[in-house]
């Protein structure tokens, strides 16, 4: 009765069932996943934020597919300040970043057609390809010990068939906080552009680089030929998830990106699914990025640099290079991760997400959050050295 794309197993794994009987038992853990900035002790202007959402021109329903023309000029007058001079009409607002991504795979690709997408990363990029009827194909990044991540260009370039339609990268990388570099773009924009393909690059972290990361290629906005959607939203660059508002910046060859925002707009036009409250409200919210991002950069330093120094001087765990993003990646070297994991919520009740959640081909990585609170991070990470570190 169902269609196949609808199915997710119901079982969880080893670690969710974990999680479920700590929960049916009423113990809570120290989550070292959460990234939820809402939840994360930050300091928002309520006031402001409420006020703007309170535009009384909300009242009226006025249908935009693409979204309202003065939401549209805000988002191009966000990328003006990172040196893009991007026409609004090359704007498309939507409910989400999730919400973009299913809107460009229904414009791209038929049913069977296939979507490159980054391993490691982030496993919803899956999920929502097969929720379009489209197959994801992982291409590999690799690591390389004190110089961190890049892709695999060759090995990207080989599994292009016939049946693809798009490349998908994510800059910085969920999870491991790599940068597109600026070489590896032209070479991304070349085989698109060769092979007729779309890219798709997701900015939503693109705010957040590392003290002493590589931010070279900030934005891809309005530096490629092929046709290009940039991705983001204001979950990430203001903080507020539960505001529901994402966009993308659509680019290329001109007659190319024409015809997408053409077809976008019919798309969109079905669904209407961006409330005119944040519509109105983006600008001011937008305003209040920067004092937001100033705590949530703070946090990220903070973590990031106490993980540092207490994973040095011979713990047995390393942390891998990371440019930018919320998240840090801990190699193990000793055997047995995943059991040690296991253990660590079971003994400790401390989360961490274990790398194959993400697709690591490495063994014994781990995935925390840098935005948890910095007291309950020190308290964590310290339960994570003594059970998973060198015995």
């Amino acid at each position: 009765m169902f269609a196949e794309r609808s199915y997710i197993d119901p079982d969880p794994d080893p670690l969710g069932r974990l999680l479920q009987e700590r929960a049916a038992e009423g113990q809570g853990v120290i989550d070292l996943t959460a990234s939820n900035p809402t939840q994360a002790g930050l300091r928002y202007d309520a006031a402001t934020i409420l006020g703007a959402l309170g535009d009384p021109r909300a009242l009226t329903y006025a249908p935009a597919p693409c979204g309202l023309p003065a939401a549209r000029r805000a988002v191009a007058y966000y990328y003006r300040h990172r040196g893009v001079a991007l026409e609004p009409a090359r704007v498309l607002l939507t409910a989400s970043t999730s919400e973009a991504y299913a809107a460009i795979f229904k414009l791209l690709g038929d049913p069977g057609e296939e979507i490159l997408i980054p391993r490691p990363g982030y496993p919803l990029l899956s999920h929502l390809a097969r929720f379009e009827g489209l197959r994801p194909v992982a291409y590999p990044a690799r690591y390389r010990e004190g110089l961190g991540w890049s892709l695999d260009l060759d090995v990207l370039e080989a599994l292009v068939s016939p049946a693809t339609r798009a490349v998908v990268a994510v800059s910085p990388n969920n999870p491991t906080g790599a940068y597109l570099k600026p070489q590896e773009l032209a070479a991304l924009d070349t085989l698109c552009a060769r092979h007729g393909l779309a890219l798709i690059v997701d900015e939503v972290f693109a705010d957040y680089p590392a003290a002493r990361g590589n931010a070279r290629g900030y934005t891809v906005a309005g530096r490629t030929r092929a046709l290009t959607f940039v991705l983001s939203g204001l979950s990430k660059v203001v903080g507020l998830p539960q505001v529901k508002l994402g966009w993308m910046a659509v680019g290329g060859e001109e007659a190319l990106a024409q015809e997408a925002c053409a077809r976008l707009e019919t798309l969109l036009d079905f669904y209407l699914s961006v409330g005119a409250p944040v519509q109105h409200a983006v600008g001011r919210l937008l305003g209040l990025g920067k004092g937001l991002r100033g705590q949530i950069q703070a946090r990220l330093a903070a973590n990031a640099g106490f993980l540092e120094r207490r994973l040095s001087g011979g713990t047995g765990l390393r942390l891998l290079v990371r440019e930018g993003g919320w998240y840090a990646v801990v190699a193990m070297d000793a055997p047995g991760g995943d059991e040690r994991l296991l253990e660590l919520v079971r003994r400790d009740r401390v989360l961490v997400h274990p790398g194959h959640f993400y697709g690591f081909d490495r063994p014994g990585c781990v995935v925390l959050s840098l935005l948890t609170p910095e007291a309950t991070f020190r308290r964590g990470v310290e339960h994570l050295v003594a059970r998973c570190g060198k015995i």
